[in-house]
């Protein structure tokens, strides 16, 4: 398998699940106020990028998740330069990071959760549209 229509990879960059070349988010979108505009369709395979309304509510628990582990992570470096971790220290380390990394664990989420359901198919030059 290619790193090109790997599971990981097709997460970490927001492939369509079932052929793994479509984007599940306009190019351009990352860093700006539509960093949660979705495509409906995949524009390549078109399979249904929303399967159900309230689809990705299930994604919220992946993104607590990445919260919990920014979390850790700060205050596992807070431990090792600061000699006493304040509430206030943690408090803005962790909104600094998980306000600065919103869109990306975002789509990280929503990448995630899809790839639960929906298998990967092929590429998208071998498998029938939908």
């Amino acid at each position: 398998m290619s790193q090109g229509n790997s599971l990981l990879y097709g997460i970490v960059s927001a492939k369509c699940p079932r052929c793994r070349e479509g984007n599940m988010f306009p190019k351009g979108t990352l860093y700006t106020t539509r960093f949660a505009d979705m495509h409906p369709n995949c524009p390549c395979c078109g399979q249904t990028l929303e399967p159900e309304p309230g689809f990705y509510y299930g994604a919220m628990y992946v993104s607590f998740a990445f919260n919990v582990g920014i979390f850790l992570v700060a205050l596992f470096i807070l431990y090792q330069f600061v000699d006493e971790v304040t509430m206030a220290m943690m408090i803005g380390i962790v909104a600094v990071s998980v306000v600065g990394l919103l869109p990306i664990i975002f789509r990280l989420s929503r990448a995630m959760w899809i790839n639960i359901f929906v298998k990967y198919e092929g590429p998208c030059n071998q498998i029938s549209k939908k």
